[in-house]
């Protein structure tokens, strides 16, 4: 029988670090994930290990980076060997609720030719018992909207054209029936209804800001384009591409090159706000009725995002590559408990990544973390102390290989192996690391907005080679390590693992 705790993790898709009013953003509010940070911690540091969503959420579901789970693209399988958090949870006393999706790409050693799941890449991550499943055919959220009484058009995705011509229109269905709503609705719904008097594991991961940019009134109108924060980039999309062979590839793309009218791009942004803020009031809906339910001081909540958005910095939209825009995400940790009391509106400056999540939940529901996990938990930052040994960087990865066709890394002369990038970010710099395109290094003290690869740059030379080979000891020290604290002997087998655990 698990303890007498729930827990809550929410994601929402797209989300930039930066994108909280907490923080001190120029433009959006976000009245509710500020009233969560004021009762949790927010860890102001915090990144994704990998875009886009499925192989991030990868990471965050098995708390390991993407060398080691190598689930790289949407559509990638996910090994199944790999235990996650909803298989642990189970193994707790629960039963994890999804609401949403959660992009995993099923192991096809594991199921027979032909097999529906080997002809999507949204499958449900072993583990999650699919309350409301809601991947991109949306059809959960498209019957609801039929039953109001909304004209719904057969391909789904049509839900979201705009409900007229001009800058800035609102969707054609009002804001209390996004998609957003309906999740919540369903969730509180399944709390009175079905969810029974055990304690809970619920996940529910909302699809918004992500693209298409478009806002239900009144969000659409939230937010003046001539108020939001311009790009930052070269004033040219040619000197910005000048930069590396990746970015040049990247921006001949038309569907990740940013407009070039500035106009329309202010009223991207500003609709991409108004988008975050329609989420956040859900989501302040959401904990709302947690507490009306008497359910708020027995849940743990955790709020984060599979990736950021590069919204036009860079001339890019979407999300890849190396730049903080894409990776740099939110946390936000609620323990209800008393040892946490006295943390409560703290904000961490220290270096987090999405694989900690998992050790985090684990922890705080009792059980251990399994061998696999890259991250560590968060747990000492909510009860006032500090981690020893914590991380002073952060890393990622972006994998552009196109097993389908010809779009990628194999457009500029690289094949399927060669076609990826690795990321370790500090304080002070950012070294990034291709298989078989030159290294970028950007000195970020003096260019914190990543303009001028300094990597040829003699007066960098050393600074390079010290940065690779920081890259080289992670990988090193995060290798696989299923096996290799065990030995066998005379004396049977030794779990040394297991032995440092008991000395802890």
């Amino acid at each position: 029988m698990p303890p007498a705790r729930n827990v809550l993790l929410v994601t929402v898709d797209q989300w930039r670090g930066d994108c909280l009013s907490v923080l001190g953003h120029p433009v959006v509010r976000t009245p509710n994930l500020d009233r969560l940070a004021s009762e949790g911690v927010l860890f102001r540091e915090h990144f994704a290990q990998a875009a886009p969503c499925g192989p991030s959420r990868a990471s965050l579901f098995t708390g390991m980076y993407a060398h080691n789970h190598r689930s790289v693209l949407n559509g990638t399988p996910l090994d199944a060997r790999f235990t996650n958090l909803a298989l642990e949870a189970r193994a707790l006393g629960y039963d994890p609720a999804l609401f949403g999706y959660t992009d995993t790409s099923v192991d096809p050693r594991t199921v027979p030719p032909g097999d529906p799941r080997l002809s999507t890449y949204e499958g449900v991550l072993p583990g999650f018992r699919a309350v409301v499943e809601l991947p991109e055919h949306l059809e959960a959220w498209a019957r609801w909207l039929i039953g109001l009484g909304y004209d719904v058009p057969s391909d789904r995705r049509e839900l979201y054209r705009p409900a007229g011509d001009g800058p800035g229109a609102p969707t054609v269905y009002a804001a209390e029936h996004t998609e957003a709503a309906f999740l919540t609705g369903e969730l509180l719904r399944w709390l009175d209804h079905d969810a029974g008097a055990e304690p809970w594991f619920v996940h529910v991961a909302y699809i918004r800001p992500h693209p298409p940019f478009v806002a239900p009134a009144p969000y659409n109108a939230m937010y003046d384009p001539d108020d939001v924060p311009a790009p930052v980039r070269h004033p040219t999309v040619e000197e910005e591409a000048a930069q590396h062979p990746f970015l040049a590839g990247a921006l001949s793309m038309r569907e990740v090159r940013s407009q070039s009218d500035e106009r329309e791009l202010r009223q991207l942004r500003a609709t991409y706000f108004g988008m975050q803020s329609e989420v956040d009031a859900q989501l302040g809906r959401l904990f709302d009725g947690l507490r009306a339910r008497a359910l708020w001081d027995d849940t743990l909540v955790v709020v984060t995002s599979d990736h950021g958005e590069q919204l036009g910095d860079h001339w890019l939209i979407e999300k890849l590559g190396w730049f903080d825009q894409s990776y740099r995400i939110p946390l936000i940790v609620r323990d209800p408990r008393p040892a946490a009391d006295g943390t409560r509106g703290r904000v961490v400056d220290a270096f987090t990544e999405n694989v900690d999540v998992m050790p985090t939940i684990l922890e705080w529901l009792g059980g251990e973390t399994p061998v696999q996990c890259d991250g560590r938990s968060l747990l000492p930052w909510l009860h006032g102390g500090t981690p020893s040994r914590w991380r002073d960087a952060v890393f990622w990865s972006f994998d552009f290989r196109d097993p389908v066709g010809a779009a990628r890394g194999e457009s500029i002369g690289l094949d399927l192996d060669e076609s990826c990038l690795t990321v370790i970010r500090d304080r002070r710099a950012k070294y990034v690391h291709f298989a078989a395109l030159p290294p970028l290094f950007y000195d970020l003290e003096r260019d914190p907005d990543e303009l001028h690869d300094r990597v040829t740059d003699p007066a960098y030379t050393s600074r390079v080679l010290a940065y690779a080979q920081r890259m080289l000891s992670w990988r090193m020290r995060t290798d696989d390590r299923t096996l290799t604290g065990l030995f066998l002997g005379p004396d049977g087998l030794v779990d040394a693992r297991a032995r440092s655990r008991a000395v802890l």
